[in-house]
């Protein structure tokens, strides 16, 4: 659902899914060709977010940006499941692990990983293309074209999936039965 709140109206770009279950608040400008998942709360109520073309923000994904600041994500940019942003800026290409958080003003470099589960403290900066995990987020490691070639897959897989939910849409489950099981 998309909300506007203090005359800020969030903006999704041609091809891009928002769930219905999703809540984008306020001063929100997403991409074409976006998937924005169940349950991503995304939060431009007194600061800017702005997402890049072919992004997938995953589902219970929460990204909030501090009053009259932006955060700022690139182009193709994979966000997974449960993360939290609260940083500056996410370069092209990036990926965002599994439960990481981003606290504030925090940035992320062009083409790198931040490992699931990972914390990168207030104002750290990730440098491009390095692998970083751990709490704090530390670099381990240049990424490596196998790194690259799995994630471009990966973040195509989302633009398809994208398209497919808009073209197909979800339908309810009704009725006394689902899957064999009564309810």
């Amino acid at each position: 659902m998309l909300f506007t709140f203090d005359s800020r109206t969030p903006h999704a770009g041609r091809d891009t899914y928002v769930s219905e279950t999703a809540q984008i608040i306020g001063d929100v400008t997403i991409g074409d060709n976006c998937y924005i998942g169940h349950g991503a709360i995304l939060r431009g109520d007194y600061g800017r977010i702005t997402i890049g073309a072919g992004t997938a923000v995953e589902e219970a994904v929460v990204i909030h940006a501090p009053p009259d600041e932006s955060a700022e994500i690139g182009e193709r940019v994979t966000v997974g499941h449960g993360a939290i942003l609260h940083g500056k800026r996410i370069g092209r290409g990036a990926v965002i692990g599994m439960g990481a958080i981003l606290s504030l003003r925090s940035e992320i470099g062009e083409g790198a990983i931040v490992g699931e589960g990972s914390v990168v403290t207030m104002k750290q900066v990730i440098p491009p293309r390095v692998v970083a995990l751990g709490n704090p987020a530390k670099t381990v490691r240049e990424v490596s074209a196998n790194d690259a070639a799995f994630w471009e897959r990966a973040k195509q897989l989302y633009i398809d999936l994208a398209k497919k939910y808009l073209d197909r849409g979800m339908q309810p489950v009704t009725g006394d039965r689902v899957r064999g099981t009564e309810w």
